[in-house]
């Protein structure tokens, strides 16, 4: 990059104050899921949905519930079941007999962060109840259409597709996703730390004390602030480079849409902005990669039974393309 890029022209300054604010929040109920904190903020500033999955007991749930208490808007969430219907979440019309009329009430889909928890329980009749509402922040209902309330934002958790009981979400559901974040286990040392604060009752005094630190009005600020940072136009070759190499990759059988590109450009701005600066590097770009693209693209059969994931074919498409300078 050139010297004077690094000349700021973006006043940071409330939005960097806006992200440690949450990151201590988080940071001081939820050990050792740094990587996981810094994601579910990116999503929240690059105005994307989040998908986050991990086996049961590793705070799923707890991060997403303290990112929306984090924010002072409408919150709801949604318990996936092998038997939740799509009214169950969307909404139904009750015919109310004083008016003769059908009366529509409102699913719980209605609110500005929602979430949604084992998102993979409910069939794919259900699931596909989010399509619209994900991509146009609308839902169509007997012919009517309602709009969703700025900021709008789904964060769902799962277990992994091998536990018993799950269904697999459909490739246009996961495409919709900005991110897909893998939560893993704590280390020892993190175990212990989560073991001490549990015995010493300063997790339930913690999340009583969770306060909102942002208003709806300074999300949308924020969001704003982010869409207007630079990205040079080499950067923006180098991330279609890489959303092309899934469509031609031998390992792959399914590559990447258009929506994958402008998912890493979104991610990778808002990255760069939580960073403290106001264009977006290379290190952007290969940083929000595999939350972007492991869960758009399909190993083929072979692959897969090699035990070769989506993330480590991104990592070779990576390391295929010349970084640009």
């Amino acid at each position: 990059m050139e010297e004077e890029m690094f000349n700021q022209r973006t006043d940071l300054s409330q939005l960097n104050t806006a992200v440690e604010q949450i990151r201590a929040t988080l940071g001081s109920i939820i050990i050792g899921q740094e990587s996981t904190i810094d994601f579910l903020i990116a999503g929240l500033l690059a105005d994307g949905h989040i998908l986050l999955e991990g086996v049961p007991g590793v705070a799923k749930t707890l991060s997403a519930k303290l990112v929306a208490r984090s924010i002072d808007a409408v919150f709801s969430r949604v318990q996936f079941t092998p038997d939740l219907m799509p009214s169950d979440v969307l909404g139904t019309s009750v015919f109310d007999p004083r008016s003769a009329s059908f009366e529509y009430r409102k699913g719980p889909i209605f609110g500005n962060i929602i979430l949604v928890d084992e998102i993979n329980r409910a069939p794919a009749k259900t699931q596909s109840a989010l399509f619209e509402v994900m991509e146009e922040r609308q839902i169509t209902v007997d012919g009517h259409t309602y709009v969703m309330d700025e900021p709008f934002m789904v964060l769902a958790t799962q277990n992994p597709i091998e536990q018993e009981g799950t269904y697999r979400l459909p490739e246009a559901q996961l495409d919709r996703f900005l991110f897909k974040i893998e939560v893993g286990y704590p280390t020892l040392e993190q175990e212990i730390a989560i073991l001490n604060n549990q015995h010493q009752h300063k997790l339930d005094s913690g999340l009583k004390e969770v306060k909102a630190v942002l208003s709806i009005e300074q999300v949308q600020a924020c969001r704003a602030i982010i869409k207007s940072l630079h990205v040079e136009p080499k950067l923006i070759e180098y991330i279609a480079r890489i959303t092309h190499e899934t469509r031609n990759h031998k390992s792959l059988y399914l590559g990447a849409s258009p929506r994958a590109s402008l998912a890493m450009i979104n991610g990778a701005k808002a990255v760069a902005a939580m960073q403290g600066r106001d264009f977006v590097t290379p290190d952007d770009v290969v940083k929000v990669a595999a939350p972007v693209l492991a869960h758009r693209i399909m190993l083929t059969a072979d692959k897969e039974m090699e035990g070769l994931t989506a993330a480590d074919v991104v990592g070779q498409i990576i390391q295929k393309i010349e970084v640009p300078r």
